[in-house]
């Protein structure tokens, strides 16, 4: 077995690979750029060392830092995670060179499957069925448009050696094929510096089917059945699940085999995965199930497939790269249960999904279901990488009982100040088609607006959470969009709220400042007692004047010990780019001012207090 292990990633793959090497007693080697000095995979390790700056392409994208703290550390074996490196095949020639053991697949298996024309060519001469398209080496207008009418609308545009949604758009009508073209190079180039495409025919009800293969330097390849990625946004997988809905036995059994073959006929070793799309407009069947491409390392949804098979991946992809054989054959490898993956974002589905950046000051995720993630509470969620949070995975006997368990945990989920889709998710779990099993990619961006989360908490939460604040007493009239009524008046995320009645029962969470976090359906609201004299939003009695937002501060226009008045403008805080000016609540004197132009504060920091003479 390795003795050594550097794990070339960050975040929670780095630390899922950790928790595997330290369970076989191989000791590990985190790197980190300046922005993950102190993060979790950090401190998890055996041993950390520092590779670069914060922007990835100075540090998780040099290789030759990599290979430097391999050779620092005195590490015998480099495990790339996904993302970054994991398909780069100079890089894995590299490690090799190094004279350090690679763990993930030959330097020509990635490049076999890396350019997705070619991997099609090699797929067709092993007999994997491929969608109808064209990959021709003529990249002329003319002949691209000639191939695209003789498929049929709709056509798909591929980047040659796209990935992730990039290079690729749909095109409808014979008359939008020449901007689409144009459009598709732009971006393939821009991304992968690499302008080529190819065409495919656009499946009008597509499923994304994938089956898990492994092969070692013995001859043999197995498949650990399939996963069903159907579930999408923008082309990005969204909620993961094995085994697929509607897959019978013989439909299984012809993908899984097409998948072997396909990882045979590029001499495959370690952990890939075969990527298939299906026609689902009448349900699943072999003869409408197309190869489209492979990717060549281990993916992020791989938790489904070690619930409902009893596998460790990382494990087998250790063994493997140590030169053991397979442990176990096929014949031993069988279907347990169901098994359900959410990607637990910090991104805000109420602001078009952008991404949410901050502390996470209340972090805390649901029980009964496996959690795999690279942050705890009071960690930082950096702009400078993905901003996935967490993966949370449920098994069931059936798929319902796994359904109704991961939505049950993403309910239960708190993130604050940093916004998340866990609420979105909730509500994508909670939809009669995914409940049916009715999955298809195109499945988010129909419902739209159906899968928003509340904006607001329930009256239920909202009752709970006031009956545990010290209510400023009841004010005659105010409700938003409701008849005048007497009620009490509070701060929701800032804005004005009336509430009628307090009630116990709902669970809250009290903030150092003196808030009250409600949260309720993945989702995480701030509330706080409205102050009686017209205070600025954010601004308690005391004079603290808290950040609204997460955010930058762009201008302080005060200083300490400062005398103020009501309504004068004190700090201005930038977030998604916009401005927001906050201002003294009453007339008095800057009694502190903890923060300066250029810093990034958490909603709910103090950025100025106030005092008046008698404070």
């Amino acid at each position: 077995m390795i003795e050594s292990l550097l794990i070339a990633n960050r975040g929670e793959i780095a630390c899922r690979i950790i928790r595997t090497a330290r369970a076989l007693g191989i000791r590990t080697i985190a790197v980190h750029s300046d922005a993950d000095a102190a993060a979790l995979h950090v401190r998890e390790a055996d041993e950390a060392v520092r590779i670069g700056l914060a922007p990835a392409r100075e540090s998780y994208l040099v290789a030759d830092a990599i290979l430097a703290a391999a050779r620092e550390s005195g590490a015998a074996a480099i495990h790339p995670g996904y993302g970054f490196l994991s398909e780069n095949a100079d890089f894995a020639e590299a490690v090799i060179a190094a004279g350090l053991v690679w763990v993930g697949p030959d330097p020509a298996s990635i490049r076999a499957m890396g350019l997705k024309d070619a991997a099609k060519e090699r797929m067709i001469a092993a007999g994997v069925p491929v969608t109808p398209g064209y990959l021709g080496d003529d990249q002329s207008d003319a002949r691209l448009f000639a191939e695209a009418e003789a498929i049929g609308w709709p056509v798909l545009i591929k980047a040659v050696a796209g990935g992730g949604g990039k290079g690729m758009r749909r095109v409808d009508a014979a008359a939008d094929f020449a901007d689409a073209l144009a459009s598709c190079r732009r971006e393939a180039a821009a991304a992968f510096g690499d302008e080529r495409v190819l065409l495919e025919k656009y499946i009008l009800s597509p499923r994304h089917i994938e089956v898990q293969v492994f092969g070692d330097r013995h001859g043999q390849v197995v498949h650990l059945f399939e996963r069903d990625c159907s579930l999408q946004r923008r082309h990005q997988k969204v909620i993961e699940e094995a085994p697929a809905p509607g897959m019978d036995d013989a439909t299984r059994a012809a993908v899984c085999e097409a998948a072997v073959r396909a990882a045979r006929a590029v001499d495959y070793v370690g952990a890939g995965t075969i990527e298939f799309i299906a026609d689902a407009s009448t349900g699943l069947s072999a003869d409408c199930i197309w190869f489209m491409e492979m990717n060549t390392r281990l993916q992020v949804e791989h938790p489904v497939t070690e619930a409902i098979t009893g596998v460790d991946l990382v494990e087998w992809q250790l063994r493997i790269a140590a030169g053991e054989p397979l442990p176990l054959a096929q014949e031993a490898l069988a279907i347990h249960g169901h098994a359900i993956e959410a990607r637990l974002y910090a991104e805000d589905p109420a602001k078009g999904f952008l991404p949410s950046t901050g502390t996470l000051t209340a972090f805390s995720l649901g029980d009964g279901v496996r959690v795999d993630s690279g942050v705890e509470e009071g960690d930082a969620i950096s702009p400078w990488y993905d901003p996935m949070i967490a993966k949370l995975i449920a098994h069931g006997d059936t798929r319902e009982e796994a359904r109704a368990a991961l939505a049950g945990a993403l309910d239960a989920t708190v993130v604050w100040p940093v916004r998340s889709n866990a609420g979105f998710l909730v509500e994508a779990l909670d939809h009669p088609d995914f409940v049916a099993g009715r999955v298809d990619t195109g499945l988010i961006a129909r419902e739209g607006e159906a899968l928003m989360p509340p904006a607001r908490p329930s009256e239920e939460a909202l009752g709970a959470a006031a009956a545990l604040l010290a209510p400023p007493g009841p004010l005659s009239g105010f409700r938003l969009n409701a008849p005048r009524r007497a009620e009490s008046l509070f701060l929701l995320d800032g804005q004005p709220i009336g509430i009628a009645s307090a009630r116990h029962g709902h669970a809250a969470r009290t903030l150092p400042d003196g808030r009250l976090l409600v949260a309720e359906g993945g989702q995480s609201w701030v509330l706080s007692p409205w102050r009686a004299d017209g205070g600025a939003e954010g601004a308690g009695s005391d004079g603290a004047i808290l950040s609204p937002m997460p955010g930058r501060v762009i201008a302080v226009d005060v200083a300490a010990g400062q005398p103020v008045i009501k309504g004068q403008r004190l700090v201005t805080i930038e977030a998604m780019k916009m401005e927001h000016a906050l201002t003294a609540p009453f007339d008095g004197t800057v009694a502190e001012l903890p923060v300066a132009t250029g810093a990034q504060v958490a909603e709910g920091a103090l950025l100025v207090r106030i005092a008046t003479e008698d404070q």
